[in-house]
């Protein structure tokens, strides 16, 4: 017997709309963890900074980006330019710490942050207490089906797909590696030989989504200051 894979609802709405989604969420009694996942550059991080700010006490991030491989080991595996690939990530701890925060009666539970300056991850960043009813969770794979990551959905309440116009997307990530001091040029070429593939990737598994989020609130540049072009590898 063949399943047929049902296409998830799409809704255009605003952070306000979408805080009053997850305050909903958060008040259904006991441990709720919702998964936020996207492509990279779609707005999932500051998404997540505008629904904390609105919650306060009754949520968490708990990131994906957390379990990011140290460089160290990436080096040793021959994988540190593929950084940010589903395989570069301690898929199976991500999973065990999701099972243990929706498990979670009492104390406080430690989970790990991913610094971006720093580019590796500091364990036992993010205190968890029992208290918090709603864990949010952020990342690339949260619904990818391969190294481990299929393991994820089970411990998610309810998942959503943030969709991006993909010039709008690629300009906050050449903007993001910008910040870290690249020039544009090498700027380019990451979101180019790294993102991008990440975000085909990503976007295979849109569908597993319990909804597909348009954010009509500006997350970030309200508009592409340039573009890929086919021959030149930098904005144009």
């Amino acid at each position: 017997m063949t399943s047929t894979r049902v296409t998830p609802p799409t809704v255009d709405e605003s952070v306000a709309q979408l805080v009053a989604r997850v305050q909903k969420l958060a008040t259904t009694g006991g441990r709720r963890i919702l998964g936020i996942t996207g492509t990279p550059g779609a707005g999932k991080s500051t998404l997540c900074e505008a629904l904390l700010g609105a919650l306060g006490a009754q949520a968490v991030l708990v990131g994906m980006d957390g379990f990011h491989l140290a460089n160290a080991e990436l080096e040793r595996l021959g994988r540190r330019d593929r950084k940010g690939a589903p395989d570069t990530f301690d898929v199976d701890g991500y999973v065990a710490l999701l099972a243990r925060l929706r498990a979670q009666t009492s104390g406080t539970i430690y989970a790990p942050r991913f610094d971006r300056g720093l580019e590796e991850s500091i364990g036992s960043a993010v205190p968890v207490s029992a208290a918090v009813p709603l864990v949010i969770t952020e990342g690339n794979y949260l619904l990818h089906d391969g190294y481990g990551w299929e393991g994820v959905a089970a411990h998610l309440d309810e998942s959503w797909h943030l969709d991006v116009a993909s010039e709008l997307r690629e300009t906050r990530l050449v903007a993001r590696r910008r910040s870290y001091g690249h020039t544009a040029d090498a700027a380019v070429t990451w979101v180019r030989t790294v993102d991008e593939p990440n975000a085909r990737v990503v976007e295979t598994a849109r569908d597993r989504a319990a909804l597909v989020v348009r954010v009509t609130t500006i997350l970030g540049p309200s508009k592409p200051t340039g573009r890929f072009t086919s021959d030149e590898g930098a904005l144009s």
